[in-house]
Parts: structure tokens; C-alpha cells; sequence
């Protein structure tokens, strides 16, 4: 043994242990690989991140439903409409997306969203192509244009062979008829391929049944606002903030009068209107940059829309809100003065556990509060 650890060493180039000594040493220097890498902050917390495809195969049925009502949301800019088709009765429909009003009698795709512990077989496929071709056959819907096949593990290759050639899906379908489909459409019948629904089954287009592979499902899921939350990876780069536009927006009249109040009162002059701000320039480039600061806050307001799940800007809001709120309610010499000081309190308000946090540059934070004011939580005069 000790030969064998010698020559290992040689051809490893480290050193070997003593004849004495047994093979402790070698065995501590063999169990301390080097980390090419430094631990990231949510490493050391979580441990090195999941990707999305090892964990939706982990995912019970109940998880996957989860999924699956959040992937849905995707395809809403798809379609007409989108409807998801629950209970024991679905006649083989699970999500349903739909071209125009005529729904079930139009132009529509089906996707199969079945939760499985495998990669989806034909012997697994069958029944639910039967019931496709049995209710369309009865004239319960129109055949779709599409029906696709969605699961954690995606098609089998079996079955993906089948799917990609038509003809060879049709004719072991047909073969696996009597003992995998006939009686599986439904519990009150045994559907037989015979008669006119054989004419129907045999003039019938295969390739409307497609395979989808779980990335694919993944890759539209990332388009969701619900991403982020569920696999993490961050957002996306933010794009840069351009200047605000010349003239006013009708959603900037609230914090504009307010901040154009909180003057006057510093002035003891009326103030009325952005041209009079021309007589006190420190007032003008203060206003200047409240300015683009609201307008920094919108356009993060607009960026994580779509992003992070419904709320979470508005939760952003709300901790600057308390973490500004009692300033904004102390006395101060005047209205310029409070938003002053709470503009300043709001840009040191600590949003490490925030999802938006590292989101938040000083000037968002600072807009946070005009937007604040706009809806009536703020106010810079008593």
C-alpha cells in the first residue's frame, strides 16, 4: 500500500508519507481540495444555487401546479385568452389558449400540463391523445392547432420520436388502441375505434401533437413576474434613466404643487408657478432634482412591473415611507426645510432586506417620497 500511495504522489507531484507514518498524511492532503472561487454572501447562507432544471423535478404535484399557474401568465400576451381547465371532466383539455371569441369552437392550443415522476411515455400519452380525438370527434370543441405536452421531465424519447413523425405516431396509437385507450377515455363507455370515429381517427392531423421540453417552459416562465422569486438570479441590467420630459405630466401636478407650497413657505412669497422659480436659483436646481429623482423612482416603478411578483414596488414604497415618517411629522423651520430633511432621511433608509433593495440607487429613493406625496402620504406644509 504505501508503494501505491509513493507512486501516486510521484505522478501528482506531492509529497508522499513516511513509511512510518502510514497513509494518515496522505489522506488529509487528498481531503483539502483548493476553491478556485470566493463564497458569495448567499452561498455561505443557501448554499450554491439551484438551477431551474434540477428543481421544478423536485417539485411535488402540488408545487407544479404552483408553477404551471404562474408559467400561465406567460402566455397571456399570446393569446386572446388563456383558461385553465380543472376537475376530473376536462375531456383532456389543461390549459387552453385561445386565438379569438369563438374559444373552443376556434382557432386554439392545448397544453397537457401533467405532473409526473418520469419523462412522459407513450403508454402514458395514448389515453390523453384518445380523449382529443373522441371529444372533437363528438363535436365537444374543435380540434386544436396545437396540443403540447408539458412535464417536469419533459418526453421521453420514445415518445418525442413519435411525436416528431405524424404517421408513426398514428399507427402505433391505433396498434395500442384496444389495450391502452379503449377504455381509459371515459368510465361509462368503451370508446372503440370503429365506424365513422375510425374515418375520423385515420383522416386526422397528428402533428398537431408536439413535444415541449421543460427549458422551453422555463425560458417563457422567466418572462413572468413570478421568475425571480422562485429561482432567483436577480434582475436584469436596469436600463439607463433618461432626463424628465420639458413640459409637465398630468401624474407630476400633486408633488409639483406641494413642492412649489413648501417654497412660498420658505420664501414667505408666493410662488406661482415654475417661471417665478427663476428668482431664487437655489430653489430652481433644487426643484430640478426633485424632478428627476420622481422620475428615476418611475422608471424603477416601471422596470420591475413585469419582474417581481404583484406589490413589491409598493412595498418598497411603504419602507421608505416608515423610515421617513417621523421626520416628515417633526417641526422644521419650514416646508423646504422638511423635504429637505426627509429626502435625506429617505436616501438612508437601509434596504438590505428588501428584495428591491440593490435595485434602489439614491436618486429612487429620494423620488420614492414625491411619489409618496402624489398619493397623499406626504406633505411638506401644515
Amino acid at each position: 500500500m504505501v508503494g501505491d500511495s509513493e507512486t501516486y504522489a510521484a505522478r501528482h507531484d506531492i509529497d508522499a508519507p513516511s513509511k512510518g507514518g502510514g497513509l494518515t498524511d496522505f489522506a488529509e492532503v487528498l481531503a483539502t481540495p483548493a476553491s478556485p472561487t470566493m463564497l458569495s454572501p448567499s452561498q455561505i447562507q443557501s448554499g450554491p444555487p439551484i438551477e431551474p432544471l434540477v428543481r421544478i423535478v423536485t417539485y411535488d404535484p402540488a408545487q407544479w401546479e404552483t408553477f404551471i399557474d404562474e408559467w400561465v401568465s406567460s402566455l397571456k400576451t399570446k393569446y386572446h385568452k388563456v383558461l385553465r381547465y380543472t376537475g376530473a371532466n376536462d375531456r383532456g383539455i389543461d390549459v387552453a389558449g385561445f386565438e379569438d371569441k369563438s374559444f373552443l369552437q376556434g382557432v386554439w392550443d392545448n397544453y397537457q400540463c401533467k405532473h409526473y415522476r418520469d419523462a412522459i411515455t407513450p403508454g402514458t400519452a395514448w389515453p390523453e391523445i384518445g380523449k382529443m380525438l373522441w371529444y372533437s370527434f363528438r363535436g365537444d370543441f374543435a380540434p386544436p392547432r396545437a396540443y403540447y405536452f408539458v412535464a417536469p421531465r419533459g418526453t421521453g424519447t420514445t415518445l418525442t420520436q413519435y411525436l416528431t413523425n405524424a404517421p408513426a405516431l398514428k399507427s402505433a396509437l391505433i396498434e395500442a388502441w384496444p389495450k391502452a385507450v379503449a377504455d381509459k377515455i371515459t368510465a361509462t363507455q368503451l370508446v372503440k375505434l370503429e365506424g365513422n370515429f375510425a374515418e375520423y381517427v385515420d383522416a386526422f392531423d397528428f402533428s398537431i401533437f408536439q413535444p415541449v421540453s421543460p427549458r422551453e417552459i422555463i425560458e417563457q416562465h422567466r418572462a413572468t413576474r413570478y421568475f425571480v422569486a422562485r429561482f432567483g438570479d436577480g434582475l436584469p441590467p436596469r436600463p439607463v434613466v433618461g432626463a424628465p420630459p420639458t413640459d409637465l405630466a398630468d401624474h407630476e401636478s400633486v408633488y409639483v404643487a406641494r413642492l412649489l407650497a413648501a417654497y412660498a413657505d420658505h420664501t414667505k412669497q408666493e410662488v406661482a408657478g415654475l417661471a417665478a422659480l427663476k428668482a431664487w436659483k437655489p430653489l430652481e436646481d433644487h426643484f430640478k432634482r426633485q424632478r428627476e429623482c420622481f422620475y428615476h423612482a418611475e422608471s424603477l416603478r416601471v422596470f420591475v412591473r413585469d419582474k417581481v411578483e404583484p406589490g413589491t414596488f409598493e412595498g418598497l414604497q411603504d419602507e421608505i415611507y416608515h423610515g421617513v415618517a417621523d421626520t416628515a411629522e417633526s417641526d422644521h423651520a419650514d416646508g423646504f426645510e422638511r423635504v429637505k430633511a426627509v429626502t435625506q432621511a429617505a436616501q438612508n433608509v437601509s434596504l438590505d432586506a428588501h428584495p428591491l433593495g440593490a435595485s434602489a440607487l439614491v436618486k429612487d429613493k429620494r423620488g420614492i417620497c414625491h411619489q409618496l406625496a402624489n398619493e397623499d402620504r406626504l406633505k411638506w406644509t401644515k
